[in-house]
């Protein structure tokens, strides 16, 4: 499992990523079907009812809710102000630089908050005596710069520093990724056993549900009761249109999901929408891939729902099939009037039109003043989610309507080739046994660190 906000999972498994910076979904391997974890109510989740807790309690003091504690002591370490600021950099570089200052302070108290959960990773990896070596985490920050930027440590550096924040904070939160996996290996993973009959069993209910439709979910999930509802709509109608604006979703439910999946960015992982209740599983059913719905109302609060995918279990997913695609397109020049364009546009569609399939693309565009760019390995994935069911109905030598702009120019896609995907046998045995492991492993691991917090001698100041 990869996941979105860290460096690395926590599985022993895991391929690292830059999710600090790019903050993107990384797909969960595999065809698992893992169930979806939604909160419960509060009594059921926090032992409320327990605590025997009157209905309308008196506060006794004053409770300033603009006061903002910025840094901490954890187990006598100390989290900076600059430490907090740094690592903030990061979250709002990764949405743009587009995050209000109404939102910057809730941010803020979640990236310290963030910041603790990695002091107390890494202050309970070395008192089980493992240390993460200095060259170790300078090799993972040179291994980053240069997979995911293409680039030298250096460059790196300087882009980190322009932003606001440091290597020094990156390598700090590589280290302390570096630190809770290897714990998690030694203290959890032994432990975690998947007998041959669980894997069996999950085997024969992926068969079983061969056919049906399965959907990969991101949620944002905000807890309200009756009296706080408003306040928690607003703040989710805020996030909603922040996330329109251009915010990473994983970003934003890592920070504000109170799911247990905000930990790998409110992936729910692929599930049928039977497990979903049905004021979220009937949006969903009318969703299309890279769509976002919601605030949605539910009995306990609000969630924001993202379609990161679908697809039918153990089926082929046409959307894999590889195309040979020829875009074919005009520019405008700088200044044309909306009409002009438009006149321009209509005459292109009629030529285009008339072209007598691919080999003939080229002659044509001659004649358009067109330019032709050739692709011949490109996954109808790929392409953006609006044009996929467009070229999926077409026919080799077909074209897709005219689309585009003044600024963009316009363009068509013809199809010239197209190979289809195998249908797709599932995971074997071993693979879909160390999904199960890994997904235990997660679990526990959630277990340990709030174990920890919970130990913890933690001083605000």
């Amino acid at each position: 499992m990869k996941t979105g906000f860290r460096l690395l999972s926590v599985s022993a498994r895991a391929a690292l990523s830059l999710g600090a910076l790019a903050v993107v979904a990384a797909p969960i391997a595999g065809t698992l079907a893992h169930a979806q974890t939604l909160p419960e109510p509060m009594e059921a989740v926090s032992g409320v009812s327990a605590l025997n807790l009157p209905a309308n309690p008196t506060i006794f003091g004053k409770v300033d809710p603009h006061l903002r504690r910025a840094t901490a002591i954890v187990n006598g370490e100390i989290i900076t102000g600059t430490d907090v600021d740094q690592r903030l950099a990061l979250i709002v570089s990764a949405n743009g630089g587009k995050v209000p200052p109404e939102e910057m302070e809730r941010l803020r108290l979640q990236v310290l908050r963030n910041l603790i959960d990695e002091t107390l990773q890494i202050q309970e990896a070395k008192a089980a005596t493992i240390d993460i070596d200095e060259e170790e985490v300078t090799q993972t920050f040179d291994r980053v710069a240069q997979q995911n930027f293409g680039q030298n440590p250096a460059a790196l550096e300087k882009y980190l520093t322009s932003i606001g924040s440091s290597a020094a904070s990156l390598k700090r939160q590589i280290k302390g990724e570096l630190a809770w996996q290897r714990l998690l290996r030694r203290n959890v993973q032994p432990f975690i056993n998947v007998s041959d009959g669980e894997v069996r069993e999950m085997m024969d209910r992926l068969k079983a549900a061969k056919g049906t439709e399965e959907y990969r979910i991101g949620e944002i999930y905000l807890a309200a009761t009756q009296e706080t509802k408003p306040q928690v709509q607003a703040n989710a109608q805020k996030i909603m249109e922040q996330l329109k604006g251009g915010g990473s979703f994983v970003a934003y439910a890592r920070q504000y999901s109170q799911s247990s999946s905000a930990s790998v960015g409110g992936d729910l992982g692929w599930i049928r929408l039977a497990q979903l209740p049905p004021e979220l599983a009937n949006p969903a059913a009318q969703m299309a891939p890279g769509q976002l719905v919601g605030p949605v109302e539910l009995a306990s609060g609000y969630s924001l729902l993202y379609l990161i995918d679908k697809r039918q279990v153990l089926m082929a997913d046409p959307r894999d099939a590889v195309l040979s695609l020829k875009q074919i397109s005009i520019a405008f020049p700088k200044g044309t009037a909306e009409k002009d364009a438009a006149a321009k546009a209509g005459e292109f569609a009629k030529v285009v039109k008339e072209i007598k399939g691919c080999g003939g693309a080229d002659a044509a565009a001659v004649s358009l003043g067109a330019t032709v760019v050739a692709n011949d390995q490109i996954r109808v994935r790929d392409l953006p989610s609006a044009l996929q069911d467009t070229i999926l109905k077409l026919s080799v030598g077909e074209t897709t309507p005219p689309f585009g702009s003044i600024e963009d120019g316009v363009r068509v896609l013809m199809l010239c080739g197209r190979d289809d995907p195998k249908v797709e046998s599932g995971p074997n045995f071993e693979q879909l046994q160390s999904q199960m492991e890994d997904d235990r492993v997660n679990k526990r691991a959630q277990t340990y660190l709030r174990d920890l917090r919970r130990d913890a001698v933690i001083e605000y100041n």
